[in-house]
């Protein structure tokens, strides 16, 4: 699962600067990997604690951010989105929302209001379901050096657009 991710990572990540600031954290190793074989409400939400707790008592030079990936029960887009939306009501009632941020990937991803086959939806599409957590201290030092960190997006899906669908399925099989 986790050298699958890596690949994702390398290929689609960095390689189409997806995410300008991932291949420093990357190349530096500070990318911690966590896998979750978990299928009951108590299970995941101890294996989410434990990883909040993991990045937040790591030093961000050894741990500056976490993947969390999900083995069994994820697969339907909108499952993962419920579990998400619990986790983020979990960061909000621990008052932790200044200082961590999630970020979802899902292989079925779809934007709201966006067609099931448009590039754009690959931006956020991963081998497996899969919550990033972000420090959010270095988002926010980051991206006072992006002129306009709005655009990252647009930029992304101009990417895959000029890439063309075949490339993009090439790279992203597991999201067609």
């Amino acid at each position: 699962m986790v050298k699958n991710t890596r690949r994702w990572l390398d290929q689609m990540v960095v390689g189409l600067n997806l995410c300008p600031f991932s291949s420093s954290v990357i190349a530096r190793e500070q990318v911690y990997y966590a896998v979750c074989d978990a299928t009951t409400d108590a299970q995941l939400q101890q294996f989410y604690l434990t990883e909040l707790q993991r990045l937040l008592g790591a030093n961000e030079n050894d741990i500056s951010t976490s993947l969390l990936m999900f083995t069994q029960g994820l697969e339907e887009f909108g499952d993962y989105l419920d579990l998400l939306d619990w986790f983020q009501s979990l960061l909000e009632q621990a008052d932790l929302t200044e200082h961590v941020q999630l970020a979802s990937f899902h292989p079925q991803y779809q934007f709201e209001g966006v067609a099931v086959d448009d590039l754009s939806n690959f931006t956020n599409r991963s081998p497996y379901p899969t919550i990033h957590l972000l420090r959010q201290d270095q988002m926010t030092k980051v991206l006072a050096h992006v002129l306009e960190p709005e655009k990252i997006y647009l930029d992304n899906i101009e990417t895959l657009n000029k890439l063309g669908r075949r490339q993009i399925e090439v790279l992203c099989p597991w999201g067609i």
